[in-house]
């Protein structure tokens, strides 16, 4: 675990430069706009160890999977988002010396993301070989107020010498995905232009001809004072640039400033792309740097009006959260519903930027409670974009009439995983969607939505489900066989309780959805399963499914068990694993660790997470208190579930230990890993350890419910979430809980279980002494 980030509130803080700790700091002080994403690689030449990454949202290569392509039904290829042209390259020459800051001895170095305002700056001074000192400013931003523009202004000084300075502002589109298969590059040359203080360029991706056209415009300026010179034209291999030159002086300012374009054929027509990239250019850069800095502070400003959360007595805790939130909306702002979340956002290549599970299990609740409904909409109709896919997945593996089987990683519907105990087996994925319908209406009260979209996805997944179970003459009862379950630690199993749970769940919701359909409008639930060529037959198979499914559980404990013969492995516990042979998916064999007892991440745990209705505390508690000392937590989505459920309980040294683990996995390089990239699908979960976990907010019977407590570490902590039209301030103290309704409209909450109106524009406040 890393410690070198300095607390504070409101920023990321980095003071000194060790080379050794450079490819963590380019994911942590990555920036992003929902639409373009750039890690933290400096703009000037850098030959040190450094993993450069430019993403452009819904750009992607199909790379030939390695594994698996000669079974049957397998993926033929692995979805990348690419390495895009990288913008912020910026030459410095000295005289006839590059600055290099892994040659140069550098000083003062010191990098800030300010988040409030979504600005990254980096400052230090450099002494090169020469004995020539330069101190270089550096600030940067990806606009959210205009998610195709992304700014540099780049200063640099000469300190203690005078002489020529040469600057060459670039965009390099020679690039290539550090995990490309045999260091394969995916864009070919399409067109360049180099017109004055103005260079774009234009790529196309091999296979599957995506199209982004990059472009530029530089300004210079001598103490603030606006220079003329012409620069000369660089082109080389899917490269432009230019190269500005100038004499100067000891202690005078030279900056430059970069506005830089990245422009889509996924927005625009190929034959216009170039055009439409200068009418950018042309228009921002009338704007110039202030306004465009003016327009990302206070568009920053509104986000954090509805989504911030204040830590009173913790600075740590306060700057961790206010990271998570931040990184999940430079990832995803709810404009495009072509568009999705990937578990390292714009931070990073692993996973392939693609999507996964964990949009709809840990990012929807997020979006729901702060941002405008029509963006975690935007998540649901993603999928229902893609049913088609889905049963044409579920058809190459043989089910038929419908069945639908979501990707568990995808870009375009199509199933892309490269492993077949998640290809084929880690089903589970399915029911997740189908929770986040529910778990998006029971939020919003948008019941339309099954009748519009939602109806006909949750039909496609039920299908499958009864299809993928057999009847067991044995047990005389429905089971399951060769799944993996959310605890990837445990391949190819029979009956895991949590994908057992999820199939009847469905089945079951997909006929109380297709009743409620019905009764808004028989005419739309007519056509619709006309045109699914639905049977009423199949919710007779369905409840007869529901009602016979078998769920292993060992009855002499009441533990539910995670798969049929669980209880078969020696049941060590982590606390005797000894330090040196932990994360054991890095220390251990793959077969010693299927062999043994400990849990990847909260499986049985996850189910109990989804349907804690359904359950007493005794028996959440009695499966908590089994599995919890079994988890390694080796995946980021793991401790949020069990900081939640441990809050539920009232356990609260065991819910702040989780949430901790959670909070700062980045920030401190918690699992060594945070180089390759960030993870933003679990910062939801951080989110959700403090909003549902220690704030105890749940949504019963189409109203707000809370049951808070209050972390010893802390004095207070407060945050904003919308809620069916209305915006309410909660803020939990050691004396009670204050909600603020901010709208005009009247609401009803509940307290641990005790209902109040809160009128609209008006508080109450409820100390704990009325709650016994």
């Amino acid at each position: 675990m890393k410690n070198y980030i300095k607390a504070d509130e409101w920023n990321i803080i980095e003071e000194g430069f060790d080379p050794h700790l450079n490819k963590i700091s380019e994911s942590i002080f990555s920036l992003g706009n929902g639409r373009m994403g750039q890690r933290a690689n400096f703009e000037e030449t850098y030959t040190g160890e450094t993993l450069p990454g430019n993403y452009v949202a819904g750009v992607y290569y199909p790379d030939k999977t390695r594994v698996g392509w000669w079974k049957n039904g397998y993926p033929e290829y692995f979805a990348k988002v690419l390495n895009a042209a990288n913008w912020v390259g910026i030459e410095v020459k000295i005289d006839d010396e590059v600055l290099d800051l892994a040659t140069a001895d550098v000083s003062d170095f010191k990098r800030v993301l300010n988040m409030h305002a979504g600005i990254l700056e980096r400052t230090f001074t450099a002494k090169l070989k020469s004995g020539k000192i330069v101190k270089v400013k550096a600030i940067r931003f990806c606009s959210i107020a205009d998610d195709e523009v992304g700014v540099i202004s780049y200063s640099i000084t000469p300190l203690n010498f005078g002489g020529k300075l040469t600057l060459m502002p670039f965009i390099d589109g020679d690039v290539k995905n550090q995990d490309s298969n045999y260091d394969e590059k995916f864009w070919d040359m399409v067109a360049d232009e180099i017109t004055g203080t103005e260079a774009y360029i234009k790529l196309r991706t091999k296979k599957t001809e995506f199209e982004v056209c990059t472009g530029s415009n530089i300004k210079l300026y001598k103490n603030n004072e606006k220079l003329n010179i012409n620069p000369e034209a660089v082109r080389k291999e899917k490269f432009v640039g230019q190269t500005f030159s100038l004499d100067v002086k000891a202690k005078e300012e030279i900056t430059l400033i970069k506005i830089v374009a990245n422009l889509s054929s996924e927005n625009y027509p190929k034959d216009e792309l170039l055009k439409k990239t200068k009418s950018v250019i042309a228009k921002t850069t009338s704007k110039g740097f202030d306004v465009l800095l003016k327009e990302q502070t206070e568009a920053w400003a509104t986000k954090w009006e509805e989504s911030d959360i204040i830590i009173e007595g913790d600075v740590s805790a306060q700057q961790a959260i206010r990271f998570n939130i931040f990184q999940l909306f430079q990832t995803y702002t709810g404009k495009d519903d072509r568009l999705n979340i990937g578990p390292k956002g714009f931070t990073g290549e692993k996973y392939g930027g693609s999507t996964y599970w964990d949009t709809e299990a840990y990012c929807v609740p997020f979006y729901l409670a702060t941002a405008p409904q029509e963006v975690s909409k935007n998540l649901l109709i993603y999928r229902y974009k893609q049913l088609g896919k889905a049963i044409e997945n579920a058809a190459k593996l043989g089910f038929k009439d419908g069945a639908a089987l979501y990707p568990m990683v995808t870009m375009n519907g199509e199933e892309c995983h490269n492993e077949w105990e998640i290809t084929f087996e880690e089903i589970h994925r399915n029911g997740a969607i189908a929770f986040a319908i529910y778990n998006y209406i029971r939020y919003t009260g948008d019941e339309s939505y099954l009748s519009d979209f939602g109806l006909e996805v949750l039909i496609g997944i039920a299908r499958f489900w009864k299809q993928r179970v057999n009847w067991s003459s044995d047990k005389q009862k429905y089971v399951m066989l060769g799944v993996t379950g959310p605890n990837e630690y445990e391949n190819n199993v029979n009956n895991n309780w949590y994908t057992n749970l999820l199939a009847t769940w469905c089945m079951r919701y997909a006929t109380e959805a297709a009743e409620i359909v019905q009764n808004q409008s028989p005419e739309k639930s007519a056509s619709l399963l006309k045109s699914l060529n639905f049977d009423a037959k199949e919710f007779a198979d369905w409840a007869d499914i529901i009602e016979k499914m078998y769920y292993p559980e060992d009855t002499e404990t009441g533990i539910f068990l995670q798969q049929d013969g669980y209880l078969d492995k020696e049941q060590t516990l982590v606390k005797d694993l000894p330090a040196s042979e932990r994360p054991i998916n890095q220390k251990w064999s793959w077969d010693r660790i299927l062999r043994s007892p400990f849990i990847k991440q909260a499986d049985v745990l996850q189910g109990l997470y989804f349907f804690e209705e359904d359950y007493d505390l005794e028996t959440i508690r009695r499966n908590f208190d089994f599995y919890e000392p079994r988890t390694v937590h080796e995946s980021s989505l793991s401790p949020c579930v069990h900081s939640i459920l441990a809050a539920k309980l009232n356990d609260e040294a065991r819910a702040y230990e989780f949430y901790l683990r959670t909070a700062r996995l980045d920030l401190d390089d918690y699992n060594n890993d945070t180089e390759d990239g960030l993870h933003i699908t679990s910062m939801a979960g951080t989110w959700m350890s403090v909003v549902e976990g220690f704030a105890g907010m749940r949504v019963r019977d189409g109203k707000l419910q809370f049951n808070p407590f209050l972390p010893t570490q802390w004095k207070s902590f407060s945050f904003t979430i919308g809620f069916r039209g209305v915006t309410l301030k909660v803020t939990i103290t050691e004396n009670g809980i204050n909600i603020k309704n901010n709208n005009d409209v009247d609401v009803e909450v509940a307290i641990k279980n005790q209902f109040y109106k809160l009128k609209g524009n008006a508080e109450i406040e409820v100390n704990n002494a009325e709650l016994v």
